[in-house]
This record gives structure tokens, C-alpha cells and sequence, in this order.
């Protein structure tokens, strides 16, 4: 028989942002299936009761629960953090997947408002997020941090500038993360999707123009699923990346692979 406990969460505690659908919800899953215990968050309760309670019926155990939050509050991740801290105990994983794009436009015509907020919530609430759970993992003597980026970050965009710019913030916010916890065995990496199939990117995705683009230019010839995040996420998680930090990893179909 294969060995698999390099995959192997048992006894984990995972923490996610934005996990109530889409990727984050997937991750959720795949962590929940591995062992771990979950904690997943969105902004509205009944989505996240709803998403843990799909879990546990998928793994045959009350291994998530869901606890509301917007990821744009500092005093709503404490609080998230603190409720985590009391259900399962101290964080061995987290997975910051909360993320806004409010303007599509260029960027001479964005509003101050606009661009303050996402910056303020794609790379900001994520600085905080990783304050607050950093320390568990240093005491811990190890742990595992996945914030998700963008291929967006790679490139210069016409219409979504400002979300290019707070995605490549974040892999800096990662690199620097993973220099200074590195010492103290947590890892850092970021997770940079391409374009995948869910509500949040439907513009990008849901329409004839871009699906012959993608069935022309990408090379697996199709748009990423929100299933597809699921064996990255348990691969960072787990010892399976034991000597990975400082990442970003594609997945992109391989439309960015010279980027």
C-alpha cells in the first residue's frame, strides 16, 4: 500500500477566508478530506453554515463549522481568530482567500473609494490576518500560510488594474512573511489562479468570446474549476511542501507559464 501520510492532516486546524463558495469552499473540502479541522468564513452566516454543513456531510464528521466574517474589518478577524482559538485551539493553517474587485475600468477613472478598498481588503486584511495567526504557529513550531494572489499579478491590465496591483502586493506580502517566520519553520507561499469558473470571475469567463479563446490559447484548452484549487491547497498544507515558502504558484491551465 502507498504511504500517504506526506498528505495527511489529522489533527490540523485550518483556517479560510472567503471559503463559503468558489475556490475557498473548495479548499475547505479539500483540507476537511484530509483530515483537518476547518473553520471557514464568510460574510453571511448562512452561507457558511450551509458550506460547513455540505462538508460534514461529505466527510462523515463535524469537521468544519462556519463563522461570518468580513475579511475587511480588523476587529471581525480578531474576532474570527478568537472564535477559532476557542472551538478548535491554536492554528496550524491558513488559507486567506478573501478578496474584492468593486471597479472594472481603467485606471484614470477609478475612485479613491474604490481603490482604497481594495487595497485595504486584498492586501491589508491580509497583513492583519497573518498578524494575528503567525504567533500560533510559532508556538506551535511550524504551520502553513496561503494567501491567493492572481496571474493578474504578472502582468499590466486595461481594466483591472488595481486588483493586478493588490495581488502583486501580495506575493510581496508573502515573500517577506516567509523571511521573517521562515526561522521559527512557517511556511508562506501564494496562490496565483488563472482564470477559474466561479461567480466572482464570471465576467471574465461567461461568454462565447472568452471560451474560444480559452479552447485556442491556453494549453489545457479550458478555464480552471474551483476543484482544480484543491490538491494545491492540500499540498502547502501539508509535509508534502515541507521546504517550500516565498512561492507563487500557477494555476493557469498554462496560460502563464513565461510570466
Amino acid at each position: 500500500m502507498v504511504n500517504t501520510s506526506l498528505f495527511d492532516l489529522t489533527g490540523k486546524v485550518a483556517l479560510l477566508t472567503g471559503a463559503s463558495k468558489g475556490m475557498g469552499k473548495a479548499m475547505a473540502e479539500a483540507l476537511a478530506e484530509h483530515g483537518a479541522q476547518v473553520v471557514l468564513s464568510s460574510r453571511k452566516q448562512d452561507a457558511c453554515d450551509a458550506a460547513a454543513a455540505e462538508i460534514n456531510a461529505r466527510c462523515g464528521a463535524e469537521r468544519a463549522v462556519g463563522i461570518a466574517c468580513n475579511a475587511g474589518y480588523k476587529e471581525q478577524l480578531r474576532a474570527l481568530v478568537d472564535a477559532t482559538h476557542e472551538r478548535f485551539g491554536l492554528i496550524d493553517v491558513l488559507v486567506g482567500n478573501a478578496g474584492v474587485n468593486p471597479f472594472y475600468g481603467h485606471m484614470s477613472e477609478i475612485p479613491d473609494e474604490a481603490f482604497d478598498k481594495i487595497l485595504s481588503t486584498n492586501v491589508k486584511a491580509a497583513h492583519w490576518l497573518c498578524q494575528m495567526v503567525a504567533p500560533d504557529m510559532v508556538r506551535k513550531g511550524g504551520g502553513s500560510i496561503m494567501i491567493t494572489a492572481s496571474t493578474g499579478a504578472f502582468h499590466a491590465s486595461e481594466m483591472l488594474g488595481a486588483y493586478s496591483i493588490s495581488k502583486l502586493a501580495d506575493i510581496g506580502l508573502v515573500r517577506n512573511l516567509a523571511l521573517e517566520y521562515g526561522p521559527a519553520g512557517v511556511r508562506v507561499n501564494a496562490i496565483c489562479p488563472g482564470v477559474i469558473k466561479t461567480d466572482f470571475a464570471q465576467a471574465l469567463w461567461d461568454n462565447p468570446e472568452a471560451e474560444q479563446r480559452a479552447n485556442e490559447q491556453i494549453p489545457l484548452r479550458r478555464f480552471g474549476e474551483a476543484s482544480d484549487l484543491k490538491g494545491v491547497a492540500v499540498f502547502l498544507a501539508s509535509d508534502a511542501s515541507a521546504y517550500m515558502t516565498g512561492q507563487a504558484l500557477t494555476l493557469c491551465g498554462g496560460s502563464n507559464m513565461w510570466s
